[in-house]
């Protein structure tokens, strides 16, 4: 079983999931922060690939995905520093990127490679739902590979079922239409969008990101999906604490508690 639907059986609520880009604040550092993470208790890990152009981030993933660049990171290298990833992470890994660098790798051989080195899933927040169902599923099904889709406050309930019915894994469910960033609540029309979310009953469980970075926006958004996805608060201080991913883990469980 896929590691991503295994974290989903076994584990209900209050899943966290936390994204980071590879390659900085180091070049090779990618594989030390994944195993940092698992050993604070993080659920489940999304690795970013850094892009020139990320239209869905804020000023923070946009700054680290520049930094990342000039340090040399590419998918090549990404892949490599994944090689071994396996024999000492459990949990589920997914990476987050956007469609030019992986369409200029290959995407079948994008997926073979996932599956190579043990990546469970791929978030691609330019992918449209019509054009993954016509081009790409198969060949990412035929390596196992869960493509996550996402979804807004804007997204029709018919095409939220739509990909509720087609796809496996989890639904990716976007605060808000704005880009990524922290925010310091969750105001009642971003609530009630969770509480909407939550009555349809989904087939699949959602984890909702975009915005949350404390006690605040965590439990607000907790409380209506199964759990949440953590990034620019995060890359912040791991940035902070100069690539030291336990103590930057151990700032953010913190800020979520208090």
């Amino acid at each position: 079983m896929n590691r991503i639907n295994q974290l989903f059986r076994t584990k209900k609520s209050n899943i966290l999931s936390i994204y980071f880009c590879a390659g900085t604040p180091s070049a090779d550092g990618t594989a030390d922060v994944i195993r940092s993470l698992e050993q604070k208790g993080i659920d489940m890990i999304e690795i970013g690939i850094p892009f020139s152009d990320p239209m869905a981030d804020g000023p923070v993933i946009q700054a680290a995905a520049t930094r990342a660049l000039r340090n040399g990171m590419s998918l090549r290298r990404l892949f490599a520093q994944l090689e071994n990833i396996r024999q000492s992470v459990n949990i589920p890994l997914v990476l987050m990127g956007y469609l030019n660098p992986i369409l200029q790798y290959g995407f079948e051989r994008f997926c073979q490679e996932c599956r190579r080195t043990g990546i469970d899933g791929a978030i691609i927040p330019d992918l449209p739902f019509r054009e993954y169902e016509e081009n790409y599923r198969p060949v990412a099904e035929r390596y196992g590979i869960k493509i996550i889709m996402l979804i807004t406050p804007e997204t029709s309930e018919e095409r939220i079922r739509l990909i509720d019915a087609h796809t496996d894994g989890f639904i990716y469910m976007v605060s808000s239409a704005a880009t990524t960033g922290t925010q310091r609540d969750f105001n009642e029309q971003k609530q009630a969008y969770f509480r909407r979310i939550e009555a349809m009953n989904l087939h699949n469980p959602c984890m909702i990101g975009f915005g949350i970075s404390n006690r605040q926006t965590y439990e607000a958004a907790s409380a209506h999906a199964a759990g949440c996805i953590i990034g620019s608060r995060f890359v912040t201080l791991l940035e902070e604490e100069k690539g030291n991913a336990g103590l930057a883990a151990d700032r953010l469980l913190e800020d979520l508690r208090k």
